[in-house]
């Protein structure tokens, strides 16, 4: 037998399940992103974010992404801190939403930035298809399993208003 607090708390994490996404899903665009920037544009110095002009523009424009990642984990904090003052903070779903915004992210970078607009590429002077199945991969993974924690959970919530 669930207490009444139980109910409610179940009742609220209902009632914002899609702030819970949204909430993973900026947090997932900060996190890839500050990876991304943090490993491959600092320390590996691979590239940057726009490698068609000079290494200055290239650091402005890693210091726009920065800030874009940054911005967007931040947001994601506020609607978190949010969820937790309702007592509506559904973790699996918000996972379910980091991976999705992750994998999103990185896929979006991988064909749209890599391929279609080549703004930079993970590497220079090597075979990049290794390096580009393995982004574009762990991207669709990403995605795929956000998604399926996403439907469970919605299935999950339709289940318990019916």
């Amino acid at each position: 037998m669930k207490s009444a607090k139980t109910k409610e708390n179940q009742s609220q994490r209902i009632r914002y399940s899609a702030r819970n996404v949204w909430s993973g899903i900026l947090f997932g665009l900060g996190l890839v992103g500050f990876i991304d920037e943090a490993v491959f544009h600092q320390l590996l110095h691979w590239h940057h974010f726009y490698d068609k002009s000079t290494s200055d523009i290239g650091l402005v424009s890693d210091g726009l992404f920065h800030a874009f990642s940054w911005f967007a984990t931040i947001g994601s904090s506020f609607m978190l801190a949010d969820l937790h003052r309702r007592h509506a903070f559904w973790l699996k779903r918000w996972i379910g939403g980091i991976l999705l915004g992750g994998g999103a992210f990185q896929l979006y970078d991988g064909i749209i930035q890599h391929k279609w607009m080549r703004l930079h590429q993970i590497r220079y002077n090597v075979d990049i298809r290794p390096y580009d199945w393995v982004w574009n991969l762990i991207a669709v993974g990403m995605i795929l399993v956000g998604i399926i924690l996403i439907v469970r959970t919605q299935n999950r919530t339709l289940s318990r208003e019916a």
